[in-house]
C-alpha cells in the first residue's frame, strides 16, 4: 500500500507570550521547520520515530492511559477522537522532523499530524477549530498542561509571508500579510541554546495557576460576581478593577496580571507596527516581552537570560525573546538581513564558547513563514 504523507509545521511567537492560557492576544507565525507523517491504513497503532526510540503500539479499542513517553500524543488522540468517531482504522507510520525541544511546539505538530492521518483513514472530516481543539484536548485533559489555543492555532491557520493575529478568547483571527516595504529584509532566527526543556516538569503549571488566582482575587477585592475558580480568566477581569486592589495583592500574582495585561497591549501595537512595515518598532516590542517574561512573569533559566542577552546586543538584530514557556529550550531573533552572518558568528564567539558542553545540540535556525496544516 502506497504511503501517505502529511506536514505540519513549528509556530514561533514574536507577541503574546504566557497569555493565551488566559484568554489573551497573540501573534505567531507557522514556519518552514515541523514534522513529517508517513503512514498508511492498518488495524492497529504501530509508530516509529527517527528522532526518538522505541515503538509505539497499541490498538484501537485498548484502555488508554499515559504511559510517559512520546507515544502519549497520539493515546491521547485515539483516547479523544473515539468519545465522538467510531475509529475502523488506525495508521502504521513514522515521524520525521527538525526536532527542536525548545519552544517551538513540536508536540502540538505530532498531535495535529498525527489526528489528521487518524482522520484522513476514517473519512472524517474535521473543521480548522474542532482540530485545533481536539489537539488541545489531548495536552490539557490527556497529559495535563494547562496551556492555552496558541500551539495548535498558528499551525493550523497560519498562512505563508503572514503574521497571525488570534483573539484566544473568541478564536476571531486574521491573517496579515507582510508588508512589501520589508520583504527580504529580515530573517527569523530561532536559537536552541542546547539545554533540554519539558513543561511538564518545569514550573508552567503553577504560573497558570497564579494569573488565575490574580484573576480571582481582584474579583473577590471589589466585591464582584466570581464562578467557579477553573472558570475564571485575567482577560474576564478589567485591568480597571484590578489596578484598584493590586496592592492588596501577593506579589507574586500581582506581577503574573501586569505581565498579562501589559503583553495585552503589546500584541495591538504590534500589529500596528507589522502592518506598518515597521521593524524597529516590533523589534522593541518583543524586547519589552521578553524583559516582562523575566521579571513580571519570572520565566527564564539563567541559561536562557543570557542566551537572549547575547543576541540582543549583537548588530542588526531588531528584538529577541524566548520561545515556549521559557524554562530552557529557545530564543526567536528578529534579524537585518545584512547582518545574519555577524549574528551567527557572534552566538559562537560568545554563547558556544563559554557552554562548550552544549555546542553539540545547539542550533540556528533560519525560518521562513509558510502554511499551516489546515491551509487548502
Amino acid at each position: 500500500m502506497k504511503k501517505n504523507v502529511i506536514f505540519c509545521p513549528y509556530r514561533i511567537c514574536p507577541l503574546g507570550a504566557h497569555v493565551d492560557h488566559q484568554h489573551g492576544k497573540v501573534l505567531g507565525f507557522s514556519i518552514n521547520k515541523g514534522i513529517h507523517f508517513f503512514y498508511k491504513k492498518s488495524k492497529k497503532i504501530k509508530l516509529t520515530s527517527r528522532e526518538f526510540s522505541g515503538k509505539i503500539v497499541f490498538g484501537l479499542k485498548d484502555y488508554i492511559t499515559p504511559m510517559k513517553d512520546w507515544g502519549d500524543y497520539m493515546r491521547g488522540s485515539i483516547k479523544i477522537l473515539r468519545e465522538k468517531y467510531k475509529l475502523k482504522y488506525g495508521v502504521t507510520g513514522k515521524f520525521e522532523g527538525d526536532f527542536m525541544p525548545g519552544g517551538l511546539s513540536s508536540s502540538a505538530a505530532v498531535t495535529l499530524s498525527f489526528i489528521k492521518a487518524i482522520c484522513s483513514v476514517n473519512s472524517i472530516s474535521l473543521t480548522n477549530e474542532e482540530l485545533i481543539d481536539t489537539a488541545n484536548r489531548v495536552e490539557t485533559e490527556f497529559l495535563g498542561l494547562k496551556i492555552g489555543k496558541l500551539d495548535q492555532s498558528c499551525e493550523v491557520l497560519g498562512r505563508a509571508n503572514s503574521c497571525l493575529f488570534l483573539d484566544t478568547k473568541d478564536m476571531r483571527y486574521m491573517n496579515i500579510p507582510e508588508n512589501p516595504d520589508i520583504r527580504g529584509t529580515y530573517k527569523l532566527l530561532v536559537i536552541y541554546s542546547g539545554a533540554p526543556r519539558n513543561l511538564i516538569d518545569s514550573d508552567y503549571n503553577t504560573r497558570v495557576d497564579e494569573c488565575k488566582s490574580a484573576a480571582y482575587l481582584t474579583l473577590a477585592f471589589n466585591n464582584l460576581k466570581y464562578g467557579k475558580y477553573k472558570d475564571t480568566y485575567l482577560r474576564d477581569v478589567n485591568e480597571s478593577y484590578f489596578l484598584e486592589v493590586s496592592e492588596k495583592l501577593p506579589a507574586k500574582w500581582r506581577k503574573r496580571a501586569m505581565h498579562f495585561y501589559e503583553e495585552n497591549k503589546r500584541v495591538d501595537e504590534g500589529v500596528e507596527a507589522w502592518n506598518a512595515g515597521d521593524l524597529v518598532k516590533f523589534g522593541e516590542l518583543i524586547n519589552k516581552s521578553c524583559e516582562s517574561s523575566i521579571f513580571l512573569y519570572e520565566a527564564g533559566s539563567e541559561l536562557l537570560v543570557e542566551l537572549n542577552n547575547i543576541i540582543k546586543n549583537l548588530p542588526g538584530v531588531y528584538g529577541t525573546r524566548f520561545m515556549g514557556g521559557g524554562f530552557n529550550g529557545s530564543v526567536l531573533a528578529v534579524v537585518n538581513s545584512q547582518s545574519l552572518d555577524v549574528v551567527i558568528e557572534g552566538l559562537y564567539d560568545d554563547f558556544v564558547s563559554a557552554h562548550p558542553e552544549l555546542r553539540k545540540d545547539f542550533k540556528i535556525e533560519i525560518c521562513e513563514i509558510v502554511d499551516g496544516i489546515g491551509a487548502k
